[in-house]
């Protein structure tokens, strides 16, 4: 009998998979992950790790598994709590989920599992696993789930070969309204419970508030650029190489205040994020604001009317070879070779028609439509029909 340690969250996706590892014969565990003790930036005063943690051993007991907790609030305060303030720090958007399942869940707790005697580690993510042979050796595939609508694939973009390996993903094939009715005949407590919104396992965090513990607010202006600027106007179509090319497309516009007029004040560039359009409080515009730029050296936001604005469009983006992941490193590009793909910039975005060009020093994506609000730290990830084979943070 293979061991399997579930990361149990009390949610209903995990109790799920857990129920179905049980039915498919493994020995199956239950692991509550503990990853934040200050309870001071949740937006109520419910304690959210707390009833999560119950709702988990409720669970464990109801399907007769052992259950324990794990506190694990020192590497993800130092992994991703650090890493994120140093990001939005640095006036970019980074993505704590994407990173939480990376260093914490499929490093941290799955080292934990292993050393318990764990053959597998398994969580409730809408996703699927898939291996295939490649010269003689065994190569893992990560398949975006069957819920089209729930597809998880994109918060596991970072994983890699070694951890796919170990992993197991039970609620895969099946859509959440399928997941819902199962826990429901089973009569588990998780049944009807929500989907858990907010930070990987904080609980409900206002960003703000959650940032403004380092981040102290500090007002500034807000200028808004009119789409007829004439920065807009110039398109420039000679290029000297394909790479000159590509540069031009993802090129960040350099915004100063005299472009436009003060419409507003803020009280923190580094808490605002490209294509944001809530919380800027400037009424009396046409279309809505948009956030087009933040500059966190000059504390300005740069705002723009209307989802159309030319300031938040842009057809390609780059990615440092630092920053750039393999899912599947046999298909790895090498210098100026070029792939047909399918991308997509955020969770739930459409996948969008898209060519990877590889250069020296990263790796450029080019869409065949305009993208709306490429942010800086966010990742972008990329298919081959259903399989996610590489991903990497925007620069």
């Amino acid at each position: 009998m293979k061991r399997v340690i579930i990361g149990l969250s009390g949610g209903v996706d995990s109790s799920v998979a857990a129920y179905l590892l049980k039915e498919q014969g493994y020995e199956v565990i239950g692991l509550f992950m503990k990853n934040w003790h200050d309870d001071s930036v949740t937006i109520s005063n419910e304690c959210p790790w707390l009833d999560d943690s119950n709702d988990a051993m409720l669970v464990a007991e109801k399907l007769g598994i052992p259950f324990q907790t794990v506190d694990l609030s020192e590497q993800y305060k130092e992994r991703i709590v650090d890493y994120m303030f140093h990001e939005y720090k640095k006036g970019r958007t980074p993505n704590p989920d994407v990173l939480c399942n990376r260093e914490i869940k499929f490093d941290v707790f799955m080292n934990i599992a292993l050393e318990l005697g764990a053959d597998y580690v398994a969580t409730g993510h809408y996703c699927r696993k898939g291996t295939i042979q490649n010269e003689g050796q065994e190569t893992y595939q990560l398949l975006a789930g069957v819920d089209g609508n729930k597809d998880q694939s994109y918060f596991l973009c970072q994983l890699s070969q070694k951890q796919l390996a170990k992993s197991l993903f039970p609620i895969g094939e099946l859509t959440k309204p399928e997941v819902r009715e199962i826990a429901a005949k089973l009569d588990l407590v998780t049944a009807e419970k929500k989907d858990s919104q907010g930070l990987c396992f904080i609980g409900k965090v206002k960003l703000p508030d959650f940032l403004q513990q380092q981040l102290k607010p500090k007002e500034g202006i807000i200028v808004e650029i009119p789409k007829e600027q004439e920065i807009y106007n110039y398109v420039k179509t000679e290029f000297e190489s394909e790479e000159d090319k590509l540069r031009y497309l993802s090129r960040k516009v350099d915004y100063k205040i005299d472009q436009g007029k003060i419409v507003g004040k803020h009280q923190g560039a580094h808490y605002f994020t490209k294509g944001q359009r809530k919380g800027l409080g400037v009424g009396g515009t046409v279309e809505p604001l948009f956030v087009i730029d933040t500059n966190v050296n000059e504390n300005v936001i740069y705002a723009g009317q209307g989802k159309e604005h030319p300031g938040l469009l842009k057809r390609a983006l780059f990615i440092t070879n630092e920053e750039l992941h393999w899912v599947r490193e046999d298909l790895t590009l090498k210098v100026d070779e070029t792939m047909q793909v399918q991308a997509r910039i955020r969770y739930r975005q459409q996948l969008e028609n898209a060519t990877l060009y590889k250069v020296d020093s990263g790796l450029y994506i080019e869409f065949e439509n305009f993208q709306s609000a490429i942010a800086e730290g966010q990742f972008a990830a990329w298919y081959l029909n259903k399989e996610l084979i590489g991903s990497g943070v925007i620069s």
